[in-house]
């Protein structure tokens, strides 16, 4: 029963926590301010948050395309693009996107005749891709903006964010020198995990942050410019939100993104933060999961007709 049932009761928790905390964060937060933040949102500004959206989609296809090139498997462009897009826009809006995200690739990649263990390899490969280009990207922002750490740990000085980050690009750094000198495969049962070569691992390098940085441009260009701290600030905090909101297993990472972002930007109205976040939702997760449920519904109708 606990393990049939506890991811979803684990994720359901999270969100009513979360709202309960966010609950108190904007009690005094009225409709008619969250409209009017939505409404000074620029027409300029909400296309280049689409075009955000259009790319850090586009970059999440290149995960699925990374992950077979590794595994020295051919599948067309077309079909890794439907099946990556389909993949993570149900797996960012039900949760616990690790088992879910599985799901789907099993009954797509399945299809194209990879075995079960390749495709639990690419759902890994694909995560560690992701979890690369977030960490990368976690040293480079406490580099360049230190103060990113106090919003989060309190006393935390800027020597120490700058250490914090410069040991994280260490770490990225030691898994390309681990790449370059050709370190020996990982074996976990029957299971052998070898380092990328350098040209994937270059991949990797360009696609994981290109997915997070237009990812977190679409609440960057969403928030005004009274009080904005600027875009390395937002993706410092969008890293750290979406992360939690991941691991949190929640549904959408509802109500974990939210409270992670209003109390990362104290400096602006909640009313401002929330609509972005509202935008981020809308472009991000709703939209692709209304059009993700389409392409499901396509993929079964042709399989059924084929086995007929």
């Amino acid at each position: 029963m606990l393990r049939k049932y506890g991811w979803s009761v684990l994720g359901l928790l999270v969100v009513a926590v979360s709202a309960w905390l966010l609950y108190k964060e904007l009690r005094g937060l009225s409709l008619d301010e969250l409209g009017d933040s939505l409404a000074a949102i620029p027409i300029s500004h909400w296309c280049l948050a689409i075009a955000c959206s259009i790319a850090a989609y586009s970059a999440l296809a290149g995960y699925d395309a990374l992950a077979l090139l590794y595994l020295r498997r051919w599948v067309s462009w077309c079909f890794i693009t439907l099946t990556s897009f389909t993949t993570y826009a149900l797996s960012h809006n039900l949760g616990a996107s690790v088992v879910s995200g599985s799901v789907i690739r099993y009954r797509a990649y399945s299809s194209k005749g990879l075995s079960a263990i390749e495709i639990g390899q690419l759902v890994a490969f694909c995560s560690f891709t992701f979890a690369f280009g977030t960490v990368l990207l976690s040293g480079v922002t406490l580099l360049i903006e230190p103060s990113l750490g106090e919003r989060f740990i309190h006393g935390l000085s800027q020597n120490a964010a700058r250490a914090i980050g410069l040991l994280i690009l260490l770490l990225v750094a030691a898994y390309v020198y681990g790449s370059w000198k050709n370190f020996r495969p990982w074996s976990i049962g029957p299971v052998k995990i070898a380092y990328p070569d350098l040209r994937t691992v270059a991949l990797q390098l360009i696609i994981g942050p290109i997915e997070l940085v237009a990812a977190a441009g679409i609440i960057y260009f969403a928030l005004p410019s009274a009080g904005n701290p600027g875009f390395f600030t937002v993706l410092g905090i969008f890293l750290m939100s979406f992360s939690a909101a991941l691991l949190s297993t929640a549904p959408g990472g509802l109500g974990v993104l939210e409270l992670v972002f209003v109390n990362g930007l104290p400096e602006m109205d909640k009313s401002d933060v929330l609509a972005a976040l509202i935008v981020f939702r809308v472009l991000y997760l709703l939209i692709p999961f209304a059009l993700s449920l389409i392409l499901v519904l396509v993929f079964e109708k042709r399989s059924l007709r084929q086995a007929s």
